[in-house]
This record gives structure tokens, C-alpha cells and sequence, in this order.
């Protein structure tokens, strides 16, 4: 398998407001020759079966680096000219929060947990019933991301089903994403007509035309392949615009096995590695080493209805592979996990979202998407279920770490210390000085005695998750987004989402 050089990325400070993100991979679903046939495999896709669809600027971009037209006018994609792109594609991707602090470093096998989707529902934890999403769940849903430890961006989750112009849905996503919160996000465009606006709103977010290149805190999430093996036309266009305004892009294969890509789980991961290879190539036409993240979605066929399945075992294991294939590859990317079929946050969802996520984790993805919040196979969105995911997630992040090894923890004058003392670690100063440091308490979790629980009344855990989603939109919003920035904005957008939400 050919392998980029490595490139170290530089360490930041964690921020207060979030868990450090681990390094993962130590999970590998493949053994190395098993995944060489598959990245030789996708190479020899892109050379012999290539890739339709691409319109006639982007079709000239890639046949001027390289690419050649077969007689049916696909474009073969030389292994010479897609090494060549991820060579000069930065190997991590230094993704910016609108607060800086909080941005993370992309690439290079460090978890970060996020949110991802286009659910067209929301759960209502008050009557129990499911209704259309409105723009102020995509408000409440990013500032329940904003408070939580363990999520470490977010892409909008769902779709404002309330605001019907295409240009108005994009600019009042991108203000309700921005104003709720400070961490790093992401976005979709209706097309590539509505970039432009949505790029001067986060300008005017930040006090000033310009500012956004120089800090793109917001990601353009481009779904740049129609599986199999074609381009989208609409895909390329956003793309491009949101290249030339400075956006990060994050592209997404998002085949279906037995559906849009091949019923082996091999033979879908090879198909979407070479259309992610296409969108590498594809950028780097557009302009040499922009800064691009790519998600590596290959989502799982049930067979017997050929509806898709996220939280299937088959879904955890092919997410890991894609995650270790992108990592050995030096590609920055995500991963999809935590996807659940279940309607509800019970127990099918506990386990189809536990098994899924840790699996990704523990294969060093870059980034965990689609991860938190979601249910009924990511068309319903739901911020009670969003906190007990991320109280699910901090457990899993700590999983990743590992057990960390230093020789003042294997010190035998503790250990003499105790057994002729009380004889018990309680209340050793070395466990007073790990108690935070070693060890993760859940938010939510219940740790209580069954007489305790009892006596406080049987709380469920749904119902503590209400209490906090209450507790967080009680205190208002965030202040990174300061009045006279936002007063701007209102006055140059037909923004729908009253002050007070």
C-alpha cells in the first residue's frame, strides 16, 4: 500500500469546555494485506471504471491534472494523479471554533466526538410524540452542544422544516447554528447560489468582511458523489464556491451495501474509498492543498427490506475499517456511528449507539459524526437524547486512553504504606490526586444504591436528561455572538428566529 509521509500535528491546549480528544486506532478491523486489496482495489476502480457525471468545467479541471475520458465519456482517475492530490493535501486539518479556544486539530487519529445529520423530526420529550423540526430545534439542539463536555463540534442535525425558500433555510440554519454555539460546526447548501450569502452572514458574525476566511469556524458539508461512482453536478459547484470563500470542506461517500455500493463489506469499503479518492482529486483541481475533510460513510443494507441499517453490527465494523483505512491513508476524515434504528432512547438504542461509536473511537476516527442526538435511523432529532449520548461518550473517550502507565503509579512505598496503615486507598494522597485525572463521572449516569434511587423517587434516565436540556435553555444564550454583531445581521437577513428563542 503506498503511504504518505507522516506529518505530526501540532499539539493544542485543551480547552475547559471540553474533553481532550484521545488518540484512537489501536482497533484494527484489517489485517495489513487485507487492506491493501482494498486501497489497490479502489485505485484500479478509479483507473478502469472511473467516475461519471462530472460536469464540463470540473470534468476540464480534473483532465488538466491528469484524468483521461474512456469512449463512454467516464473519467479515469491515474493512481499517479490521486497520489499526487494527497500529497498535497494537508494531512491534518486545523478546524477553528468561533471562539478559538475551542477549535480542534483534524488528522492524525484523534477522536472527536460531533453531530451530523438531516433528521426531519423531533422527539418531544413532553408529550412523547413525534412532529416536524422547526428552525428553533436547530437552535436548541446546537445550544445543548454547546454545554456538553463531550462533543466536541456540530454539524446542523436537522433539517428547519418551517422555513420553505431555499436561500432563507441556509442563511437561518447558519445564524441559528452560530448563534447557539461557539464550537466548531458545519453546514449544507441548498445550492451553490446560497454560499456566498451565508459566508458574509458569518463575516458580519464576527464583526467584519473578511474575518471569516481568516477563522472559518463553520465547515461546508458537500456531498460531492451520487454512489456508485458518480459525481454530483450540484456536489462540485458547492464545492467549489465555498473553496473560493474559504470554507473547509468535508465531502461524504455515503454508499449503501447491496444497495448503492457492493453487498461485501469489503467490496463497499473499496468503493467508497475510491469515490473519496475522487474527492481529493476533485479538490485539489479546484485549488492545490485546500485544507478538506472527508467523510467515509458506508452504510449497511437490511437485505430483507433493503432499508438501511446504522446500528447493525455490520455498521459498527465497516465504520471502523473506513476509519482505519482513511488513517493509514494520512486522510483527515469522519466517520458515521451511533446511529440507531430504535424510535426511542431505550435499550436497542443504547446498545446499537454503544458498540457503534466505541468501535470508530477505537479505530482512531478523526471524527465521529452523526454520533449523538439522533434516533429512529437519523430522521429523528432529540436533545434529551443528545445529553445521555454525550454522557455515553465521555465513558468512550475514556476507553480510548487507554491505561496510562507512569512509575510513580506502580510505587511500592504507597503500597507499603497502606497495608501497614488503614489498610485501604481511600484516603491516599495519590488517590485524592488521580480522583479527576483517572477517572470519568457521568452526568447522567446513576451510580446511587437501589434504596437511594428508591427514596429520590425512581428517576429515570430520560428524565434526568429533561431536567438538564431544561437547566441549559433556561440560562439563554451564549454571549460569543455580541448584540451589535447579531443586530447586523438582522438587519441584512430575513432572519427568522425570534431574540429569545
Amino acid at each position: 500500500m503506498a503511504r504518505r509521509r507522516n506529518r505530526t500535528p501540532s499539539a493544542q491546549p485543551p480547552s475547559h469546555r471540553v474533553t481532550p480528544a484521545p488518540a484512537g486506532g489501536a482497533y484494527r478491523p484489517l489485517d495489513d494485506p487485507d487492506r491493501d486489496r482494498i486501497v489497490e482495489h479502489a485505485f484500479e476502480m478509479l483507473e478502469t471504471v472511473g467516475m461519471a457525471d462530472a460536469p464540463g468545467r470540473y470534468a476540464d479541471l480534473l483532465l488538466s491534472t491528469g484524468a483521461r475520458r474512456r469512449d463512454d465519456g467516464r473519467l479515469l482517475l491515474s493512481r499517479t494523479m490521486v497520489e499526487a492530490a494527497l500529497d498535497r493535501a494537508p494531512s491534518t486539518v486545523s478546524l477553528p471554533g468561533f471562539s478559538e479556544e475551542l477549535g480542534v486539530s483534524i488528522g492524525g487519529g484523534r477522536v472527536h466526538i460531533g453531530t451530523g445529520g438531516a433528521a426531519v423530526q423531533v422527539l418531544d420529550a413532553r408529550s412523547g410524540t413525534y412532529r416536524e423540526s422547526q428552525l428553533s430545534d436547530v437552535w436548541t439542539m446546537m445550544r445543548v452542544v454547546d454545554e456538553m463536555p463531550n462533543i466536541h463540534y456540530g454539524l446542523r442535525p436537522l433539517v428547519a422544516r418551517d422555513v420553505l425558500d431555499p436561500l432563507e433555510l441556509d442563511l437561518n440554519t447558519a445564524f441559528a447554528v452560530t448563534a447557539a454555539t461557539a464550537k466548531p460546526t458545519g453546514l449544507s447548501f441548498t445550492s451553490a447560489a446560497t454560499v456566498d450569502p451565508v459566508v458574509d452572514l458569518f463575516d458580519m458574525a464576527l464583526g467584519s468582511a473578511g474575518r471569516f476566511a481568516a477563522q472559518p469556524f463553520s465547515m461546508a458539508v458537500v456531498v460531492h458523489v451520487v454512489p456508485p461512482l458518480r459525481f454530483s453536478p450540484e456536489g462540485c459547484e458547492i464545492m467549489e464556491r465555498a473553496i473560493e470563500r474559504g470554507m473547509i470542506v468535508q465531502t461524504c461517500s455515503a454508499g449503501q451495501a447491496g444497495a448503492t455500493s457492493p453487498p461485501s463489506l469489503a467490496g463497499s469499503l473499496a468503493q467508497g474509498l475510491a469515490e473519496i479518492l475522487a474527492g481529493v482529486a476533485l479538490a485539489d483541481a479546484i485549488r492545490p492543498g485546500h485544507p478538506c475533510i472527508h467523510a467515509f460513510m458506508p452504510f449497511i443494507s437490511d437485505l430483507r427490506t433493503g432499508a438501511m441499517t446504522g446500528g447493525s453490527g455490520e455498521a459498527a465494523v465497516v465504520s471502523a475499517a473506513a476509519a482505519q483505512l482513511l488513517r493509514d491513508l494520512d486522510i483527515p476524515h469522519a466517520v458515521s456511528a451511533g446511529i440507531t434504528e430504535s424510535k426511542a432512547a431505550d435499550n436497542q438504542a443504547g446498545y446499537e449507539k454503544g458498540y457503534t461509536v466505541s468501535l470508530a473511537a477505537h479505530a482512531g476516527a478523526d471524527m465521529v459524526q452523526l454520533s449523538v442526538g439522533m434516533l429512529g435511523s437519523i430522521m429523528v432529532a432529540s436533545p434529551e437524547s443528545l445529553v445521555i449520548d454525550s454522557d455515553m461518550c465521555g465513558a468512550i473517550l475514556r476507553s480510548v486512553r487507554g491505561v496510562e502507565v507512569d512509575p510513580a503509579y506502580l510505587d511500592l512505598a504507597i503500597i507499603e504504606e497502606v497495608v501497614g496503615g488503614e489498610g485501604h486507598y481511600l484516603g491516599s494522597s495519590q488517590t485524592l490526586e488521580l480522583m479527576r485525572s483517572e477517572y470519568v463521572y457521568p452526568e447522567l449516569g446513576d451510580r446511587r444504591s437501589v434504596d437511594e434511587w428508591v427514596s429520590a423517587g425512581e428517576p429515570s434516565l430520560w428524565d434526568r436528561a429533561g431536567e438538564q436540556v431544561a437547566e441549559i435553555l433556561a440560562a439563554g444564550r451564549p454571549d460569543h455572538l455580541g448584540p451589535t454583531n447579531e443586530a447586523a445581521i438582522r438587519s441584512a437577513f430575513p432572519i427568522h428566529l425570534p431574540e429569545c428563542p
